[in-house]
């Protein structure tokens, strides 16, 4: 139970803070969402891993170090922090945050955008914070920080810079009671889960030689 109210927290002030920033035009906005995943990060990483992310989750599932059996549970905590803090956003401003592609971007642009930069924040996750080689490193939540932070100044513009189903599906679903669609969902799901699986036969391959199979 500690780790899936550690994986609610997190998403919880993952959303919470992506959208009070982003609803209040605080800028720059992906500086204060990179520290706050940072810190969160470092909060939860030796409780649950610290994921906040269902497809991390699941690449970190493929990678050996999460039971199948967490998955389901992993994502359901994720999915409703994420709902819960789009409420708080929508409660203490007003405004419901919108999680969509900009304005005139394709949905395979967006697609890719959020297929390249889950791919970099999965690949990195599982060096920094799943690798023996890596193991009691004091950086792994700075790095995970600063990738999501590089990723969302990098395509924030758009997809909206996402990487991650629940930061996508929680504000999405919520937004629906002041007339939101769900026509952007798939988009966060299939490019983030996309993204992370791809990361995890690059990740092995960069361990081929090191005598580390990946998988342990």
């Amino acid at each position: 139970m500690a780790r899936y109210a550690t994986e609610f927290t997190g998403a919880f002030f993952l959303v919470l803070t992506i959208g009070l920033v982003t609803v209040q035009g605080v800028v720059p906005a992906p500086l204060a969402i990179g520290a706050a995943l940072m810190v969160l990060v470092y909060m939860g990483g030796h409780i649950s891993g610290a994921h906040y992310n269902p497809a991390i989750s699941v690449a970190i599932m493929v990678r050996g170090k999460l039971d199948r059996r967490e998955l389901v549970p992993y994502a359901m905590a994720q999915v409703a922090g994420a709902a819960l803090a789009a409420l708080a956003v929508a409660g203490l401003t007003g405004r419901f945050l919108v999680v969509a592609p900009a304005s005139g971007t394709s949905a395979i642009v967006a697609l890719l955008a959020e297929l390249l930069y889950t791919f970099a924040l999965a690949l990195v996750i599982l060096n920094v914070a799943t690798s023996p080689r890596t193991e009691g490193n004091s950086y792994y939540g700075l790095a995970i920080g600063f990738t999501v932070m590089a990723g969302a100044f990098a395509v924030g513009g758009i997809s909206g810079g996402v990487f991650n189903p629940a930061v996508g599906t929680g504000p999405i679903l919520v937004a629906l009671a002041d007339g939101g669609s769900l026509g952007a969902l798939w988009i966060y799901w299939v490019g983030p889960l996309a993204g992370a699986l791809l990361a995890v036969p690059v990740y092995r391959l960069q361990h081929r030689t090191t005598g580390e199979s990946g998988r342990g």
